[in-house]
């Protein structure tokens, strides 16, 4: 019987442990419609700039995953920014999610989603009822407003939304 010589054994046995297939990110993807844009940053960076930008913007940040490229606010009144503890329905209560995927080479592509629940229904998803706002809707706009102030910072433009 052969025995595997133990560099080999070693190797194998980094490269088992090192593999990670997990990830922090939700099971679903940014809403269609959403704000894009390239930024001349990698993940991790770009991650925590918007994270930084967002909190600046006494937005309730409650979930920074820097590694994932993941950004969450708690649930919030768009008027005055407060976290809400009542059921969040209707376009004045959103939360802020922010995808960042890699893009190419020392750059990230940014996904911005403003959301709402316009109605509240116990027999689906959460994520199923979830919308993205109107484009002239205060935290659209300034969602749009902040990724084209980071590309403008970071020397890139703003992606078209997603169809």
């Amino acid at each position: 019987m052969r025995t595997m010589p133990l560099h080999r054994l070693a190797a194998t046995m980094l490269l088992l442990t090192g593999c990670h297939a997990t990830t922090t990110r939700p099971s679903f993807g940014p809403v269609t419609g959403a704000a894009q844009a390239q930024i001349e940053l990698g993940v991790q960076a770009t991650t925590a700039e918007i994270a930084d930008v967002l909190r600046s913007d006494s937005l309730p940040v409650s979930r920074v995953e820097v590694r994932d490229g993941l950004v969450e606010t708690d649930w919030f009144d768009a008027t005055t920014k407060q976290r809400v503890t009542t059921r969040p329905t209707g376009t004045n209560v959103v939360l802020v999610r922010a995808w960042v995927d890699p893009y190419r080479t020392s750059f990230s592509k940014v996904t911005l989603e403003t959301v709402y629940r316009p109605v509240a229904d116990p027999s689906r998803a959460t994520r199923d009822l979830e919308q993205q706002v109107p484009l002239d809707h205060p935290v659209a706009i300034r969602m749009n407003t902040i990724l084209k102030e980071m590309a403008k910072l970071y020397g890139r433009d703003t992606l078209p939304a997603a169809p």
